[in-house]
């Protein structure tokens, strides 16, 4: 490998190898000739998912640790739709971070006026709406829904797309969501056939960050 070769390294703030993998697999598209390596792993130290504010809360320190310590990478993603650390992780390394839901928000603002959100469960929906209203975002905010899984049942489900459209519908149907945001790193693989099913752009949002990541370091001074 050329030592030249840019980095981006995409953390899972959670254990579960199986939510890795996904995302692995989802950023396979990003993945180009002499384009940036990248890389993606989990967090040791991290619960098996992040479904509470308490699970946000109990990876900041190890997160910060983790990118202070990575002198080899030239951008970083949190690839958590909780962005859990993203402010203190910044502050830890002078190269950028980006958080997949800051950035999952913006490329639907991108595509359409209002966006609507596909939640793991009922008690996500609170955090994430203080973190959108943080934003400044509300006025533009469909609203958000709940698939009542796991993190683990939306990365592994055999149900789980199903679920999605029926959720996705509503968000489109009754919300007026033009655009659809999926609320997990552990829905990546879905992506597309739910944008399929809807008729409306669908965001994987570790997608938009490393889209943005590889933007940023691709313009960067080598």
């Amino acid at each position: 490998m050329n030592d030249s070769r840019q980095r981006i390294r995409v953390v899972n703030p959670n254990s579960n190898e199986a939510v890795t993998r996904g995302i692995d697999t989802a950023l396979e598209p990003l993945r180009f000739a002499n384009g940036p390596e990248i890389v993606c792993s989990p967090l040791a130290e991290g619960p098996f998912g992040i479904e509470s504010q308490a699970d946000a809360e109990s990876v900041v320190v190890p997160l910060l640790r983790l990118i202070a310590a990575d002198n080899s990478s030239d951008a970083f993603v949190i690839a958590c739709f909780s962005d859990p650390g993203l402010h203190v992780c910044r502050e830890g390394t002078p190269r950028p971070v980006f958080g997949i839901a800051e950035c999952g928000v913006l490329a639907a603002l991108a595509r359409a006026d209002r966006f609507g959100v596909i939640a793991i469960g009922q008690r996500s929906i609170a955090r994430h709406t203080r973190y959108l209203r943080q934003m400044g975002l509300m006025s533009r905010f469909a609203g958000e829904r709940p698939l009542e899984m796991s993190v683990a049942e939306t990365a592994s489900g055999e149900k789980t797309l199903d679920r999605m459209v029926e959720i996705g519908r509503e968000l489109k149907e009754r919300d007026g969501a033009a655009a659809v945001v999926m609320g997990c790193a552990g829905m990546a693989r879905h992506r597309l056939a739910l944008e399929q099913a809807l008729g409306v752009p669908v965001i994987d949002p570790t997608q938009a960050a490393v889209t943005m990541a590889i933007g940023t370091v691709q313009l960067a001074e080598r």
